[in-house]
């Protein structure tokens, strides 16, 4: 471990520790909102840092599917949190909103970069259009009871038991894809690992804790801060918790872009938006029955059209299997109209 690696683990402990200060000293709640948001995006990047050593190890494939279900650890903990407190537009959002920043937004930024650093990349096509179709799978799944609803069909009643089925059949997806997401290794460019595997799994396990913590005075600051901000609960979803809850792969997917390591750059970013839709939404609906408010999948429908425009976008730009910086341009521009269309609300 160098030192660059201990400034990084100081300065994720300084934040957590300022996010604390700033939630039991009763800080104004945009403080504590930014300073949270601020410590959640550095416990990311130190698990994207513990990861890409998990990488040399046991290959892209399984790290990058690693790199995901931990990255999507602030998520799942912010979705928990805020259903306990009733926050069900926020969840949904922030849900629908983590599929479209991964798999729009941050991919556009790894295209960005990576092309501007190294030309056209390319990638396995095979693989690229397995994720392809598994993204334009779960988005329509996901999107049915919604279309249910605004379409006033006979199943519109039965929405939490739509819900349940099609949270079924994601999770079913999920486990029965997942072996083909493990198989595969890492290519002749591959690092070897400088940290031991013991000081990689206390890093992950120290940040994941971290976040666990962070994530429950992130979202006790949300409501008071958005109102102060002037900015809508579902902008808030999906926007500034969708990314703040996958700042791993904000961070960690475009610098191996930049890298020249777009094979893993796809694992990462886009398998964080595929783990989001088939394993983290559902688990959710099912978790969500302990609470008075359940999750279901009726959203708005502006948030399943994002949700279906995202995906189609995405399957087309990766099923060429390669990347350059005017798709990435392309991404970021339908990021941002999607965004704005939110400020007033879903």
């Amino acid at each position: 471990m160098n030192r660059s690696d201990l400034r990084q683990i100081g300065l994720a402990a300084l934040f957590v520790a300022g996010a604390a200060l700033a939630h039991f000293l009763d800080a104004t709640p945009v403080v504590t909102f930014v300073v949270a948001a601020a410590a959640i995006a550095l416990l990311a990047r130190l698990v994207g840092g513990a990861t890409e050593q998990l990488g040399g190890r046991v290959g892209s494939s399984a790290a990058g599917v690693v790199q995901s279900a931990l990255g999507n650890l602030p998520e799942l903990f912010i979705a928990l949190f805020a259903l306990r407190k009733g926050l069900l537009g926020v969840v949904q959002a922030a849900l629908v909103g983590s599929v479209i920043a991964n798999g729009v937004l941050v991919l556009g930024l790894a295209f960005l970069v990576g092309g501007l650093r190294n030309g056209t990349q390319k990638f396995d096509s095979p693989r690229a259009r397995i994720i392809a179709t598994l993204t334009v799978l779960a988005a329509a799944i996901l999107s049915v009871p919604t279309l249910a609803h605004t379409f006033h069909t006979p199943a519109a009643t039965h929405g939490r038991t739509l819900s349940l089925i099609c949270a079924g059949v994601l999770i079913a997806v999920f486990l029965i894809t997942l072996p083909s997401f493990l198989k595969g290794g890492e290519g002749p460019d591959a690092e070897p690992p400088r940290w031991s595997l013991a000081i990689t799994v206390s890093v992950l396990g120290g940040a994941g804790l971290g976040a666990a913590l962070v994530s429950d005075w992130f979202v006790t600051a949300l409501t008071p801060a958005t109102h102060s901000l002037g900015m809508s609960q579902g902008f808030a979803g999906l926007v500034i918790v969708a990314i703040a809850g996958n700042a791993v792969e904000n961070v960690v997917g475009v610098q191996l872009a930049a890298r020249n390591r777009p094979d893993f750059a796809i694992a990462v970013i886009v398998n964080s938006a595929l783990q989001v839709a088939l394993l983290l939404t559902p688990v959710l609906v099912f978790a969500s029955l302990a609470f008075a408010t359940p999750l279901t999948l009726v959203f708005p429908p502006l948030l399943a059209i994002a949700l279906l425009m995202g995906a189609g976008i995405t399957a087309l730009v990766v099923y060429d299997g390669e990347s350059t910086l005017e798709e990435g341009a392309i991404l970021i521009g339908l990021y941002v109209v999607i965004a704005a269309s939110f400020w007033w609300g879903a």
